[in-house]
């Protein structure tokens, strides 16, 4: 399983629109997840390892992110045929063991996570309140394992920054983690 790099930020690019399946039964919008100050696009899904290893900060982060304007969506857009521990009833199952503070969302024909640009899981994407790219980097300094308790918070970081002025850190580290597994149909 090789590792990716995501891309660097391509500031104010604008958020792609969207309409897909939560795991609570709703057809979620773009719209309907941002927050009053921005959004966090999170591409994720639950058998990568670099995904695992910030489990827990993420629910930290994005449920403090909450107290700053900022919402969070995750979208999972891998094969789910070829990887089943990523299907949707694993999905549910994970958001409510968890208590996911977000949208958990199915991108099942993978055209989302093509319109973002996502690469890799964890993938994330921090947006302003007009909708335009901030952030692209990565959460924290972990990789398969969980970076010491004391290490930067990156993402949280950025985001408060976002939230305050509407810009992104210059300086922003490339999120690193497992391929998007895509179906055989796609590129």
């Amino acid at each position: 399983m090789a590792a990716l790099e995501t891309p660097v930020c391509d500031f104010d690019k604008p958020a792609p629109d969207f309409a897909l399946p939560g795991v609570d039964g709703r057809i979620w919008t773009l719209a309907d997840c941002m927050g009053e100050k921005g959004l966090l696009v999170m591409f994720i899904c639950q058998h990568c390892p670099f995904v695992k290893a910030i489990h827990e900060r993420i629910l930290r982060d994005t449920r403090e992110l909450q107290v700053f304007g900022i919402a969070s969506v995750a979208i999972m857009s891998n094969d789910t045929e070829a990887y089943p521990e990523d299907s949707f009833a694993n999905m549910q199952k994970i958001a409510q063991e968890h208590h996911y503070p977000f949208p958990y969302l199915l991108d099942e024909t993978q055209e989302i996570a093509k319109a973002y640009g996502a690469v890799c899981t964890p993938d994330f994407f921090g947006y302003n309140a007009d909708f335009k790219l901030q952030y692209r980097g990565r959460l924290d300094a972990s990789r398969r394992e969980t970076a010491p308790p004391d290490t930067i918070r990156e993402l949280f970081e950025a985001l408060k920054l976002v939230a305050a002025t509407g810009q992104g850190p210059s300086d922003q580290i490339a999120s690193i983690g497992c391929s998007i597994k895509w179906k055989s149909t796609n590129p």
